[in-house]
């Protein structure tokens, strides 16, 4: 576990700082309009995943849960990719609801954002403590790492649903 120390440290700061200079960086390219829905889709099939790999752990099935979990991973990567891609090539969308519902989106959208950068050292120490084979330290980490991600996944989609009317 500790020769991974640093690089869960460099991770979880250089993913976040990345994104959000990247964000700043604009391509004079057009990325289909369709893509945000395939992003919240990855989202949503991360969310998915998530559960069938606990349903796994839960009954044993410990290879399931591993691919399961290497899935989710990889989705998340996916998704994180595509979504800096839409953003540095398109401008970002505003949300056009009013009153309590605005009060609501913004709830989650902060949330969202502050969470997704809160989970990635969770995901980075448990799937560390995997491949470490410290179960019990794994499990330990686990069950605050799973809500944690379960809620950033879902409520990305929830984001999208929110302001999927108002994209040009």
């Amino acid at each position: 576990m500790k020769k991974y120390n640093k690089l869960i440290i460099a991770l979880s700061v250089v993913i976040p700082v990345a994104v959000a200079l990247l964000f700043l960086i604009k391509i004079d390219l057009e990325l289909p309009v369709f893509l945000p829905p395939i992003y919240a889709t990855i989202n949503g099939l991360t969310a998915v995943l998530l559960i069938l790999a606990v349903i796994a752990i839960k009954k044993g099935h410990r290879k399931i849960h591993e691919n399961l979990m290497k899935t989710a991973i990889a989705c998340s990567v996916l998704f994180l990719l595509m979504y800096v891609l839409y953003h540095m090539t398109s401008v970002s969308t505003e949300f056009g609801g009013e009153g309590w519902i605005r009060t609501f989106y913004v709830f989650i959208l902060i949330s969202h954002i502050l969470l997704s950068i809160v989970v990635i050292p969770f995901v980075l120490i448990t799937y560390v403590r995997a491949i470490s084979n410290e179960i019990a330290l794994h499990k330990k980490i686990a069950k605050y790492t799973f809500p944690l991600w379960l809620y950033v996944t879902v409520t990305g989609v929830v984001v999208y649903w929110m302001i999927a009317p108002y994209y040009g």
